[in-house]
């Protein structure tokens, strides 16, 4: 992957850069952004010029034979491990050497995707995505062989904070004895969930969302959009070039979790003092607690922005507000009235809360019916 290929970040790719023609590589570092910032394809341009000893400013050494493994995906001496659950393929003790196939699908496709996408394509369905002891004992042996072309191996460990407790632990004892001409790359999207004792042995860099301007060009030049509709979409991709790119191809899924946000807020205005409504709710929560946990989870963090974006509103903050409601008769100019300093900080605790108590596979229906009985007090309180 071309550093050239990355949008933005042009300080970090110097950072790298410079550090790795110096021989000065930390044989830790952890990479930290928000989704479609760029994190993956900056770990795997960078173990590219580590591995290949490419020069200059760019992924085009004399070593063509390893930038081309690397083109595909495919060099031996580049490892990852990333979150996965059991499948029907995979029924037992899954780990991410069983879906290397789907992993170069996913990357090669879209390396700015989300996690929620990778989730998508494993077909996850009510289970959760986790990187288990089993990755880690396959770290230790991949890191135990002999590299392929003599130098550095490069494990890239995606969505770090998805370890569990005996992954870490054993993560943690690698970190601690490196072997010689061995790079970590973790990558989160949540620096807080990784054990303080890991982060403590990497070198963190901060990834920023990417700026208007990036995604803009981008879009203009990667996808054929027109100036004035691709500057709208960065506008409204909020610095995520993910969402940008689903947006342009209309695969976005906040479509479908804006009909239920919509439902679900006039069910709970119409359900003071009415007994009736309540069943609505009810209905309601039913609905979303048939959906898998993965889903519900990134559905309550998309409600966590409809109100903030209310509230932004509200306080008469318009330039700040990407949001463009496209369910019928909804408009958040009449919805932020009701989101204020009196209702939004309970607001975001209670969806918090929910979230909180499904990733612990908390009863999704009682969760979810609990959190609209409490809205439906909230959204009168302001």
């Amino acid at each position: 992957m071309l550093f050239s290929e990355i949008l933005g970040h042009e300080h970090l790719k110097n950072h790298l850069i410079r550090s790795a023609s110096l021989g000065r590589i930390p044989h830790a570092q952890l990479f930290v952004g928000p989704e479609g910032c760029g994190t993956l394809p900056m770990a795997i341009a960078y173990a590219q010029y580590i591995i290949c000893s490419n020069s200059g400013s760019e992924n085009n050494g004399a070593n063509e034979a390893c930038n081309l493994k690397f083109n595909h995906l495919a060099h031996p001496d580049l490892h990852f491990v990333y979150p996965t659950v059991s499948t029907d393929e995979v029924k037992s003790k899954p780990k991410s050497l069983d879906f290397l196939k789907e992993w170069r699908q996913f990357v090669t496709e879209n390396a700015y995707g989300g996690l929620f996408d990778w989730y998508k394509l494993l077909d996850v369905k009510n289970k959760q995505g986790e990187i288990r002891v089993d990755d880690a004992q396959e770290i230790v042996k991949a890191l135990s062989l002999k590299s392929h072309e003599g130098g550095y191996k490069v494990m890239i460990i995606w969505m770090a904070d998805k370890m569990n407790i005996a992954a870490s632990n054993k993560l943690l004892k690698l970190l601690e004895e490196p072997t010689d001409k061995t790079v970590f790359i973790l990558i989160s999207e949540n620096e807080e969930d990784i054990l303080q004792t890991i982060r403590s042995r990497c070198q963190v860099l901060q990834f920023n969302s990417l700026t208007e301007a990036d995604i803009a060009k981008a879009l203009v030049s990667r996808e054929g959009i027109d100036a004035k509709n691709a500057q709208k979409i960065a506008h409204q991709s909020q610095g995520n070039f993910n969402k940008a790119l689903k947006l342009v191809r209309a695969e976005d899924e906040d479509f479908p979790f804006e009909q239920w946000f919509v439902q679900w807020v006039r069910a709970a205005f119409r359900a003071k003092g009415n007994a009736a409504a309540i069943h609505d709710l009810i209905a309601w929560s039913e609905e979303i607690a048939s959906l898998g946990r993965e889903t519900q989870k990134k559905f309550l963090v998309y409600c966590t922005d409809m109100f903030r974006q209310a509230l932004l509103l509200n306080y008469q903050a318009p330039d700040l507000v990407y949001v463009e409601p496209q369910v019928a008769g909804f408009q958040l100019e009449k919805f932020a009235p009701f989101v204020t300093g009196n209702n939004i900080t309970e607001l975001f605790k209670e969806l918090s809360e929910a979230s909180y108590l499904i990733e612990r596979n908390g009863n999704a229906k009682i969760v979810l019916t609990d959190l609209s009985i409490k809205l439906t007090r909230l959204i009168h309180k302001h």
